[in-house]
């Protein structure tokens, strides 16, 4: 299989290049189909009487979770001051007024139990680990985990993702057509780090599994995260952090 963006040949099937990160297969588009509102097109994930949940089909920005390095829910991150701000703001008057505020529960991390903190009140938002799941594909593993069968470099019971079937429904290319990580509001296996959904590392890896713990650091037989002070200064294995993609979600009222 021959890459068409950086023409690797591939001996073995992949859904994306491993060279470069551009998809090999194209990415489903979800059954409730495609729009455009504003100036991005959206999957649809869902529609209750005359609204639909729509999400954008690509990452469309790349923004840290938060500035610095804390303890931190979707309630109080940067992120959710930019999307329900300035990202809001952008859209004409006409749009801003389809869009529905809802309120969001924000539930603890499934596997690591970290909490979630409040609910909240947004008109745009990121999606949490358990609507990711229920809206790109359940094969049941957010409840049975990946099991860990004696790998040597990990001892938790389970691996820190969730990786199955339909990692090809879940991934998005950025603005070049590369795979990239976007970001959810759910917590990874500590405070201090948010789950995601996984895009191009430079590996063999086919991505698209969501990050539920993360494996950089092992903590009394868990997966805990350490990460400098600022976000920003992330080394390069952590790029996802300080380098996230955002695709916002939103509930449309139906014209």
């Amino acid at each position: 299989m021959k890459c068409p963006k950086c023409n690797k040949n591939h001996s073995r099937e992949f859904g994306m290049c491993i060279a470069c990160g551009a998809p090999l297969k194209p990415i489903p588009v979800p059954p409730g189909g495609k729009i455009r509102f504003g100036p991005y097109d959206w999957y649809v994930l869902d529609k209750r009487d005359d609204r639909i949940l729509i999400i954008t089909e690509k990452v469309i920005a790349k923004r840290p979770y938060h500035s610095q390095m804390c303890d931190i829910t979707w309630e109080t991150c940067d992120l959710r001051k930019y999307l329900n701000g300035e990202f809001y703001n952008s859209f004409s008057e006409a749009d801003r007024a389809r869009i529905i505020e809802v309120i969001n529960e924000n539930p603890d991390n499934p596997w690591y139990g970290t909490s979630g903190g409040n609910p909240t009140t947004d008109r745009i938002f990121l999606l949490s680990i358990e609507e990711v799941v229920k809206y790109f594909g359940d094969s049941g593993q957010l409840k049975t985990k990946n099991i860990n069968h004696g790998c040597d470099w990990c001892t938790d019971e389970f691996f820190p993702w969730l990786g199955d079937k339909y990692d090809i429904n879940r991934r998005a290319v950025d603005d070049t057509g590369i795979v990239h990580w976007w970001s959810l509001r759910s917590p990874e296996a500590n405070s201090r780090s948010v789950a995601s959904v996984s895009g191009f590392n430079g590996d063999e890896i086919d991505q698209g599994c969501i990050f539920i713990g993360n494996a950089a650091f092992l903590v009394d037989g868990h997966f805990f995260q350490e990460r400098p002070d600022s976000l920003q200064d992330a080394p390069c294995c952590e790029q996802a952090i300080s380098n996230m993609g955002v695709r916002p979600a939103l509930w449309l009222r139906m014209l």
